[in-house]
């Protein structure tokens, strides 16, 4: 009867964050990715949430474990060591989900990190948890600093290729360049053993036996050129084209990001219940697996609306401020994902957006939308929090 209960528990529990993945793919990993590129007309809507899914559920794989376990053992710390109980993870995951849920069919962009963070940190409280102090200080820096950070470098991008004095044909390769830069340094599960994770860059270092320093700077200068040699040859033979297809890159290289940052938001709360390390009743990797199919069903099934919200709704945009949008969300995410920090998409590529249009004037950009936005971002966390907490208690009493 205990066995009994205990597996319907965990099947509940499971559901719970399925239902969550279904939210975050559909909302803020599967709208906010191609989002500039829709409104730069560039990818269709539908093609957009198409390609989302599938690059987030790569992403969710391959890069998904730090952000996971942040949510599953860092925002509350217990006296045992222990984590969530099957209850409270019901119960966070559920209030979670509703109020993304809510965002989505209401239109407002809620910020998923947000909610989830909030409702694990309530019930983790209502527990009997102490607060992981060190960590939260984490969080909210990067909270915090995100629109300034991404607002400032797609305002500075944006300003540089409007600018008469900086020639478009050789500042968008040498944007390609740092892209393709960052990139070969971006870390996978593949490429190290077990559950750790390498960058291409220092895989090959590994791999050739070589000083790790030297090899990793001169493999990434190696990456820059090639990347940004072959935009160069594309913007050569036709701009506008180029211009698009960077677009679609850096598009995808942020719907991948998404998947490895925002998978851990409908995972966190399930690794107490299937135990860690070798006594994991499934590895981690299953996990992840089972949270990116989530996503993508989020993705391909209720993404489309919200990617008409920021894409339309938000600003008007044009290659240039897309790709501007676009640079310092990549970085940020894959920042997020390397720290473990769980991080709002919405936030990031809102921010970036405002950026990006206030060196173009601004005038395009719905002051109140933006407004409500944040308001709705704030009061996700607070709400989430307290209905969490609140529920938990009630629940515990009653059973």
């Amino acid at each position: 009867m205990v066995a009994t209960n205990v597996l319907v528990t965990l099947v509940v529990a499971s559901m719970a964050s399925l239902f969550m993945a279904w939210a975050i793919g559909a909302g803020s990993s599967g709208s906010t990715p191609f989002a500039p590129a829709v409104g730069a007309n560039a990818i269709s809507v539908m093609r957009a949430g198409f390609f989302v899914g599938i690059l987030g559920l790569a992403g969710a794989v391959l890069q998904g474990a730090n952000v996971t376990e942040t949510v599953g053992g860092g925002l509350v710390l217990f006296p045992d060591g222990g984590g969530l109980s099957a209850i409270a993870a019901i119960v966070a995951l559920l209030t979670a989900a509703v109020l993304v849920a809510i965002g989505i069919f209401t239109g407002y962009p809620i910020a998923t990190a947000f909610t989830v963070t909030g409702a694990v940190v309530g019930v983790g409280l209502a527990m009997g948890g102490q607060p992981a102090t060190a960590k939260y200080v984490e969080i909210v820096a990067l909270w915090v600093a995100t629109p300034f950070v991404g607002g400032g470098i797609a305002f500075a991008t944006a300003w540089l290729l409007r600018h008469e004095a900086a020639p478009e044909r050789l500042l968008v390769p040498v944007l390609g360049g740092l892209v393709a830069a960052l990139l070969a340094n971006v870390r996978f599960v593949l490429l190290a053993p077990g559950a750790q994770q390498a960058s291409v860059a220092g895989a090959a270092a590994e791999t050739l036996g070589t000083p790790p320093l030297p090899t990793v700077v001169g493999l990434t200068l190696v990456a820059a050129a090639l990347g940004g040699g072959l935009l160069y040859r594309d913007v050569r033979a036709d701009a506008a084209a180029g211009q698009r297809h960077f677009l679609l890159v850096l598009g995808g290289l942020v719907a991948f990001s998404a998947g490895g940052s925002q998978v851990g938001l409908a995972l966190g709360p399930l690794l107490p219940l299937l135990g860690e390390g070798p006594t994991a009743a499934i590895p981690i990797t299953g996990v992840l697996l089972f949270g990116g199919v989530g996503l993508l069903i989020g993705s391909w099934t209720g993404a489309p609306r919200m990617i008409k919200a920021l894409s339309q709704d938000y600003s008007s945009l044009g290659p240039r401020r897309s790709i501007a949008a676009l640079i310092p969300s990549f970085v940020i995410a894959q920042a997020a994902v390397f720290f473990g920090i769980p991080v709002s998409f919405n936030e990031i590529i809102v921010s970036a957006i405002v950026g990006s249009g206030a060196a173009a004037g601004g005038g395009e950009v719905s002051r109140e939308k933006m407004a409500k936005t944040v308001l709705a971002w704030v009061g996700s966390l607070v709400l989430a929090f307290g209905v969490s907490y609140g529920v938990f208690v009630g629940v515990t009493a009653l059973f």
